[in-house]
């Protein structure tokens, strides 16, 4: 029926009718097509909800860092002196950061205001890692059409679009590292994968690029530098050694390395650092093979070359253990029957990042990837082995197996989508709750908070406050802090650790000699948000006795308990955090059938109510109380 429609059609249209390869062109350019704005629109949950922001806090370094790169220039940003950072220290910026994400983004910036598109640095920053997502999905499916083929690569694109755990790290605002690291790496193994199977030079140059993109972009590279020798390494103790293999890993870590030295951060490390042993130790093994290649292509004699081969071989499998450790994952080859040099990379990109998240399983940014990738080869050899089966009863259960997958890998695409909404969508500078009426309640009192710094404040104004808060003070109330998110100077840390588990007038000596003007701390006691500086104190407590021995944790406990009521410790009770914390609470009613000063959080009456401050005065507490702020005053008039 549908041919003698086709046979009625005019003949112009006719000739429009598209052979089986051109079909199954279509619909794999279609579905990946559907697969990159998938990847792209489901990360925008954020943008959606709330607004165009930067979310967490290391991005705002991020972003802050960007934007005077955009301004200044490349020449400015490799050479500047953050003097707003950890005063009176400052921070060399271009040699203490991985720039590649800050120069993507500028890039992308500089490209869009070449097309006469005025779209503000801001906005790029946002949707650089739904942009990178996007283009990780048309990476996986060119590798898993180079390990299997183009089904096997669309499955892997269409898992990699919806994982959680890349989604985690990617979503619209993330402006962090691994928003274009994973791209990186997955850009690299595929480069470098291609060059082993065809001993292109030319790949291989572009996986040594594609390994010094990652390595501008995050700290994440030394999983490739050690993740590709012991490839190799297999490859080599397998028997799988060629001229391919010898000219692809060769020129990706010669050029790779040489390349990364470029980078301040990272420096001299290939050359130094042991994490970087390996790679060097495989290298050197592989000259030791093309030797003995080329040896044997001299004697043209199997019993010399097995003579010399006898004396040699101890030497070699002594490096190769040294570099790596030969015993690796040896009987996970036979579980593809279709061996060769690719799937054996998936096996070892499986083996190592399953290991690395059963030991670290807060982290899963090595596993979308190669979750993906395996998932889509596997699935594709079952579906296909499946299908061949001759049998009827084969045949029924193949298609009820299908069928069931389809089901299971529908839901999951679901449970995908919904997590992308509501675990990983909420940016944790503006907090959303609900209320009794079942309505969404948004407290915005972080930006209002660095508002008022940036409108109230002298420009050179410094502000002390817990290292967590110094990325968002500097880039968005645009004024000096003596800590932040850096965290490379732990004695300075320990000094407003200090300072904040304090009596007052000890904290206020140590104010002044850091020229403190502001004190900013964040409370929850009135909304019930427990990420307060009250629940970090003792952390507080921990870094500064660590090196003033004259803070004791003990002092602030009761019988090893941690307590902010009247059976508190009396030096919690008069430090500067609480005081500064709970300042005027003590006349606030906070719920309904609760005393005042009841703290949401503790779920206790507060101990202190009559707090006085001498040293301090209160400059400004946000709406809801989440951020307050504070003066120091100026020294009393000597005689």
């Amino acid at each position: 029926m549908a041919t003698a429609a086709l046979d009625s059609l005019p003949a112009p249209l006719r000739s429009l009718r598209l052979k089986t390869k051109q079909q199954e062109l279509l619909l794999r350019v279609s579905a990946l097509a559907l697969i990159y704005v998938l990847a792209f629109a489901v990360r925008l949950f954020s943008v959606l909800r709330y607004e165009s922001m930067i979310h967490e806090f290391d991005p705002y370094f991020n972003y802050r860092t960007t934007l005077f790169l955009s301004e200044h220039g490349f020449s400015e940003f490799w050479n500047w002196f953050d003097s707003e950072s950890w005063y009176p220290l400052g921070r060399v910026v271009g040699g203490t950061l991985f720039p590649g994400l800050m120069v993507t983004a500028a890039l992308l910036h500089r490209l869009l205001r070449a097309l006469s598109l005025a779209v503000h640095i801001r906005e790029v920053c946002v949707l650089t890692a739904p942009f990178f997502a996007a283009n990780t999905t048309l990476v996986a499916y060119a590798f898993g059409r180079e390990i299997w083929d183009s089904g096997a690569g669309l499955v892997a694109a269409a898992l990699i679009a919806i994982c959680p755990g890349y989604i985690s790290r990617s979503v619209a605002g993330s402006y962090d590292n691994e928003g274009v690291a994973i791209f990186a790496l997955l850009l690299t193994f595929y480069f470098f994968v291609r060059a082993v199977n065809t001993g292109s030079l030319a790949w291989a140059l572009a996986s040594a690029f594609g390994y010094f993109y990652m390595v501008s972009a995050w700290g994440g590279y030394v999983f490739i530098i050690n993740l590709l020798p012991l490839y190799v390494l297999v490859l080599l103790v397998t028997g799988r050694y060629s001229q391919r293999l010898y000219v692809a890993y060769n020129c990706m870590y010669v050029l790779g390395m040489l390349l990364a030295m470029q980078i301040r951060f990272v420096g001299f490390q290939h050359v130094q650092s042991g994490e970087h042993m390996a790679a060097m130790g495989v290298f050197f093994l592989l000259q030791v093979f093309f030797f003995l290649d080329w040896v044997k292509y001299l004697l043209n004699d199997a019993r010399l070359f097995k003579s010399f081969l006898r004396i040699t071989l101890t030497c070699v499998i002594t490096v190769g253990a040294l570099a790596l450790g030969i015993g690796t994952a040896s009987g996970l080859y036979f579980c593809f029957k279709r061996l060769s040099d690719a799937t054996i990379f998936i096996v070892m990109y499986g083996l190592t990042t399953t290991i690395k998240n059963l030991t670290t399983l807060v982290r899963t940014k090595g596993k979308s990837p190669q979750t993906a990738s395996g998932k889509a080869t596997g699935s594709k050899a079952a579906a296909k082995g499946a299908v061949d089966q001759s049998l009827p009863f084969q045949h029924n259960a193949a298609i009820a197996l299908l069928l069931g997958a389809f089901y299971l890998l529908s839901r999951y695409a679901v449970h995908c989508t919904w997590v992308t909404s509501e675990a990983y969508s909420s940016p944790s500078i503006v907090l959303a709750a609900r209320g009794h009426n079942g309505g969404r309640v948004i407290f915005d009192d972080y930006r209002e908070a660095y508002y008022w710094l940036r409108q109230n404040t002298p420009p050179d104004a410094k502000i002390m406050s817990w290292w967590d808060y110094g990325y968002q003070i500097t880039a968005m109330g645009n004024r000096t802090v003596i800590v932040d998110n850096n965290t490379w100077n732990n004695t300075h840390i320990a000094t407003v650790g200090r300072a904040m588990s304090s009596y007052e007038d000890e904290a206020y000596e140590i104010m002044q000699s850091l020229d403190v003007n502001y004190v900013l701390v964040v409370f929850g006691g009135v909304t019930g948000y427990s990420s307060d500086d009250i629940n970090k104190f003792l952390w507080m407590v921990r870094i500064g006795g660590g090196v003033f021995p004259v803070i004791k944790e003990p002092d602030y406990l009761v019988n090893g308990e941690y307590r902010i009521d009247k059976g508190a410790a009396p030096k919690m009770l008069n430090c500067l955090m609480y005081k500064l914390c709970y300042y005027r609470f003590g006349e606030l009613t906070t719920e309904y059938g609760k005393p005042p000063g009841y703290d949401r959080v503790r779920g206790v009456e507060i101990g202190n109510k009559d707090i006085k401050l001498e040293y301090l005065e209160e400059a400004f507490t946000t709406s809801n109380w989440i951020v307050r702020i504070y003066k120091v005053k100026p020294p009393k008039n000597r005689s």
